[in-house]
């Protein structure tokens, strides 16, 4: 299993948006659905339930041979700006 390296950056920004480790983690390693960022990145999308409201968590990462980079992470309910009709890993 590849490890997951949080940039420090992406780790003081996730923590100040309220969002664990532990979603970021669960994110890369069970996307609901996986898209094509810019510059070769990828964005691993999961649905998550906070206080009644649906939100997406959308995680910015570069993968290499043995690891997944987190360079980014945010919440959003802009959930149909962002999924991709069809593209569910599940």
């Amino acid at each position: 299993m590849k490890k997951i390296e949080i940039i420090p950056l992406a780790e003081k920004k996730a923590e100040r948006r309220g969002i664990s480790q532990e979603w970021i983690r669960e994110t890369i390693r069970s996307p609901a659905q996986v898209v094509e960022g810019y510059g070769g990145r990828k964005v691993a999308h999961r649905k998550y339930m906070i206080q009644n409201k649906e939100y997406l968590l959308r995680v910015i990462y570069e993968e290499s041979k043995e690891l997944y980079e987190v360079v980014s992470a945010y919440l959003t309910t802009q959930i149909e700006r962002y999924w991709m009709e069809g593209k569910d890993e599940n």
